[in-house]
Order: structure tokens, then C-alpha cells, then sequence
């Protein structure tokens, strides 16, 4: 049960994600050809998938957290293991782990909210793993915002730049 006095708080996660996942698809517009399609960039497919799963995951969260009388432990977890899954799957497709602090982070990030969300789940009541899941909802957005950002400077673009030229230049995306 999450106390209503996070309701602020969860209304505020939601909508701000929600408003960068519109700002990601402009950003994803912009340099749509390197992204997806025939040209893309693996760096740049990695990098808009990986913000737009964050931030879905904290718009989802949140949302059912404003759900009167349900446990957001069952959100949290269920989201966590296919947030997990889809990023383990996207490094393997793409062979992409240039941003392996980021991807770490995460990973991590999801796994705690997992254990947090499964806490949740067996422990009801308990408002300290409310509090977490609403730590790892924030550091999700901040990841995602700092990855959308990242794809709307071009770095993908300059990565692969550098490694087609010898391999010369930065080698991590962040």
C-alpha cells in the first residue's frame, strides 16, 4: 500500500515522465535516419531504447502507485524483470556496451526496484520500500533523461564517427 502522503510526489513522476517521453520522440525525429532504419547507429538504437524503456518504466510505476488501495509491489516487480530482460537482450542484439556505468547503473537500478517491489509484496505495509521504489523511479529518470539528452547531442554520432576512423576518440557514451 503506498500512504497518500506520496501521492505528490508519484503524480509528479508520472508526469514528468510522460513529457520527456514526448520530448524523446522529438529528439528521436531529429536524427531519426542514425536511429532507426538502414543508416542507424547501433549507439543511437541503444541509446533512445534504453531512455524510452526508463522512462516508461517510471511513468507505469508511478501510475499504479495512484491506485487506491492496490500494492505497487506487483507493478514494481513485474516491470523490473522486463525492464532487465529487455535491456540484456537490446546489448546482446546490438553488441553495444560502450556505456557500461550507465547500463550497469541500470540494471542495478532495476533490480532494486524489483526486490523492493517483491518486499512490497510481502510486507504490504511497509513504507520504507515505498520510499526506495520512489528513489529508484528518480534515478531511472535521471538515467533516461541523460540518455535522451545524449542522443539528442549526436554522441552516438561522434562514437561512430570515431570508431570508423581508426577507432580514434571517445569510446564511451554517457
Amino acid at each position: 500500500m503506498v500512504p497518500s502522503s506520496y501521492n505528490a510526489f508519484f503524480t509528479a513522476i508520472a508526469t514528468g515522465a510522460a513529457a520527456l517521453i514526448g520530448l524523446l520522440f522529438v529528439a528521436v525525429s531529429v536524427r531519426d535516419e542514425t536511429i532507426f532504419g538502414p543508416k542507424a547507429v547501433a549507439g543511437g538504437s541503444a541509446l533512445a531504447i534504453t531512455a524510452f524503456t526508463g522512462l516508461v518504466n517510471s511513468l507505469l510505476v508511478s501510475l499504479l502507485a495512484l491506485i487506491p488501495q492496490d500494492n505497487v509491489g506487483y507493478g514494481a516487480a513485474i516491470l523490473a524483470v522486463v525492464d532487465i530482460v529487455g535491456i540484456i537482450r537490446l546489448h546482446y542484439r546490438l553488441h553495444w556496451a560502450r556505456s557500461t556505468i550507465l547500463l550497469s547503473l541500470a540494471v542495478i537500478a532495476y533490480l532494486l526496484q524489483g526486490y523492493y517491489g517483491v518486499y512490497l509484496l510481502i510486507h504490504p505495509h511497509n513504507t520504507n520500500s515505498v520510499n526506495n521504489i520512489s528513489y529508484v523511479l528518480f534515478v531511472t529518470l535521471v538515467i533516461s533523461l541523460q540518455r535522451a539528452w545524449s542522443l539528442l547531442e549526436g554522441k552516438h554520432l561522434a562514437v561512430a564517427k570515431a570508431e570508423s576512423n581508426g577507432g580514434q576518440g571517445p569510446h564511451t557514451l554517457r
